[in-house]
Formats: structure tokens, C-alpha cells, sequence
């Protein structure tokens, strides 16, 4: 792996980009849930493979493939090689991104440069990105609407990020009153707003208080992918932290659950899987539950520091990956494919 990062980790963005790369801080021992699910093969699918599309919309955008990459950084020069690589690559293969929290940005407007990667993919669909709970903490639809036009978003997420913030040090932990701020800025936002997790899961019961407040789609961000109580334990100085991250590494609601619940309730809101997908495979048995996207971070970010031939060759695996599941499914296209019944649940 080329390394590019920094000598120096002064900040936490810069911290949470090396921990990531080169620290294990993957949930220990609960899973996505994912494994819980095996495709019905279909030995003889009578389709050309050549004639699959995985192409689909979301937020009347068209993409070739249901892939997100997902949030992950910015607000260093390390990081704006990560995310105009990445950026590059979905313009590429045209498929969507979101950046990571943009809060570094609003505080610190030198480092704006370090999202902005409208000048390398101009038409792919963008997420601006910000933590919900920073508004309360001053932030409102002023800064909301800074970050979705410094890069020409399509849709604003807001993270949340609870255990995250208990972990880390000088934590913003005052989630009071979070559901009405969220409320008033999704009414008056000029483009849809997505409520995130960022690994620990979103129930049915929240998803439920979120899509009455307004948001437009939700990201379920589960269990069994990037511990980020862990990611913080390991930055942490002081005992008390570093023991918090160690307790809650692996707590959290499975992706699986969160995509079964959420849409079980739910049949219509815009979804999004992610947390612990790992290849095509997982997206496929995403879509196959009821997500309408699979975001991927850990996958992207490897594959980003080491080489934009790296992401390209692992983008292509995605794409082959997921047709692949269509094809022995005996599916033409992602809408037959979430009609065809061909998941079961064997575990």
C-alpha cells in the first residue's frame, strides 16, 4: 500500500483516516447479519449475462450500479486525495458518494477544498454531510445550507452518532430536543435530507420518529462493519475512554435487522444499506432485503490509499460481483431481482 499519510496526525480527521487503515477496529463479534442469508441458485438461468443491467434511480438520479460510497473524511490534504480519488471513480462508473462530516469546513473555510470534488465528478449524485447533533450546538439551516452548496449536493445527510460521541473525548453528548431541529430543517431545506447512523444501527422505532420529522431517506449505517466507539477508544488519551471504546465496541443493531425492520414498516422511504459490507455479494442480499442503495467505506478506503487503479479495479468487482448474483438468480435487472423471491434466511 502506497502511504501518503501524513507524518504527523494532528487532528482528529487525520487520526480517524490512519486508525481506520491501519488499526483492526472492526466489530468483534456481532456480524451484519448478513451470513444469516443464501441466495436460491439457479442452475439454469435462461438469460444472456451480457443483457443484465444493475442500473437504477435514486433521487431521480440514475446510477449504473445501486453503490454508495460512503461518507468518510475530509478536512486534510490526506483526505483530499482520498475523496478526489474517490469522487473521480464514481464519476467514472457513475455511481453516488457522500463526504464526510463537513462541521471541519464550517469552522475552518481554508479546508473547504478538501470536499470539493464537483470539479473532478460533475454530475454524480453528491451528499453533503453533517452531524445532527451540532445543532445544538449552534448550528442551523445556515450552516446546513453552506455545506449542501460549497459542493453542490443532492441531498444533505445528517449523521448521528450517540456512542460515537460518549466515546470520544470532549464528545458533543447533548442529543435534547435533536427530533424538532431536524424537523424544522428538513422543511425548509431546498434538497432532501438523510438521517445516518455511522455503524450502530437505526430500529424500526426511530426510523419511524425520523420519517415523521421529515427525512427524505435513511441510511441504516448497522453493526458489524467499522467500530467507531473502537476507532475513538483508540485515539483516546485519558483510561476512561479508551475502556469505553473497549465495552461498546461491538454494540449496535446488525445491518441485516436494521433493513428487515426498517422496511417491514416501511415500504416506500428511499433506503440506504450500510456498516460491514464487504463485496457485491453483501449488496446484492441488501437489495434483496429491501435497501435501495448499499453504501461501502471500509472497501473504498482501502482501495483509495493504496492506488486510483486500486479503485478502479475494485469498483469493477462490485459491478461483476452484483451482476453475477442477478445472472444465477436468473434475473435481467434489479427489479426483477427484488420480486424474484431468491433470498432465504438459513440461519
Amino acid at each position: 500500500m502506497t502511504n501518503i499519510i501524513p507524518p504527523e496526525t494532528q487532528n482528529r480527521k487525520a487520526e480517524h483516516l490512519r486508525i481506520c487503515i491501519e488499526e483492526n477496529v472492526q466489530f468483534q463479534d456481532i456480524t451484519t447479519g448478513l451470513e444469516k442469508y443464501r441466495f436460491t441458485h439457479t442452475c439454469l438461468p435462461e438469460i444472456n449475462r451480457s443483457e443484465i443491467h444493475i442500473s437504477t434511480q435514486f433521487f431521480n438520479k440514475k446510477l449504473n450500479a445501486p453503490l454508495l460510497i460512503s461518507s468518510m473524511t475530509g478536512g486534510t490534504d490526506y483526505a483530499k486525495t482520498i475523496n478526489y480519488r474517490l469522487a473521480e471513480v464514481a464519476q467514472h462508473y457513475k455511481i453516488a458518494m457522500g463526504v464526510g462530516s463537513q462541521r471541519v469546513a464550517v469552522e475552518n473555510p481554508d479546508v473547504e477544498n478538501t470536499f470539493d470534488v464537483r470539479k473532478v465528478a460533475p454530475d454524480i449524485l453528491l451528499f453533503a454531510n453533517l452531524g445532527a447533533v451540532q445543532l445544538n450546538y449552534t448550528y442551523g439551516i445556515e450552516e446546513c445550507r453552506r455545506v449542501v452548496d460549497s459542493l453542490q449536493a443532492d441531498a444533505l445527510i445528517l449523521h448521528i452518532n450517540p456512542l460515537q460521541e460518549c466515546v470520544q473525548t470532549n464528545g458533543d453528548t447533548n442529543f435534547r430536543g435533536l427530533l424538532d431541529k431536524i424537523s424544522k430543517i428538513c422543511s425548509v431545506l431546498e434538497v432532501p435530507v438523510i438521517a445516518k447512523e455511522v455503524g450502530n444501527g437505526i430500529s424500526p422505532a426511530m426510523a419511524q420518529k425520523l420519517i415523521e420529522a421529515g427525512v427524505s431517506a435513511i441510511d441504516v449505517a448497522g453493526a458489524g462493519g467499522t467500530s467507531w466507539a473502537k476507532v475513538e477508544g483508540e485515539r483516546a488519551k485519558d483510561s476512561k475512554q479508551q475502556r469505553l471504546g473497549q465495552t461498546f465496541t461491538d454494540w449496535g443493531i446488525p445491518t441485516a435487522e436494521c433493513i428487515t425492520g426498517i422496511r417491514t414498516h416501511h415500504p416506500n422511504i428511499p433506503l440506504i444499506a450500510s456498516g460491514g459490507l464487504k463485496n457485491g455479494l453483501d449488496v446484492a442480499k441488501c437489495i434483496a432485503l429491501g435497501a435501495d442503495l448499499a453504501g461501502l467505506a471500509w472497501a473504498f478506503l482501502q482501495a483509495a490509499a493504496e492506488s486510483p487503479e486500486a479503485l478502479h479495479s475494485l469498483t469493477e468487482i462490485l459491478f461483476a460481483e452484483i451482476t453475477t448474483v442477478l445472472f444465477c438468480t436468473g434475473t435481467l435487472n434489479l427489479e426483477e431481482f427484488k420480486h424474484a423471491n431468491a433470498l432465504q434466511r438459513v440461519g
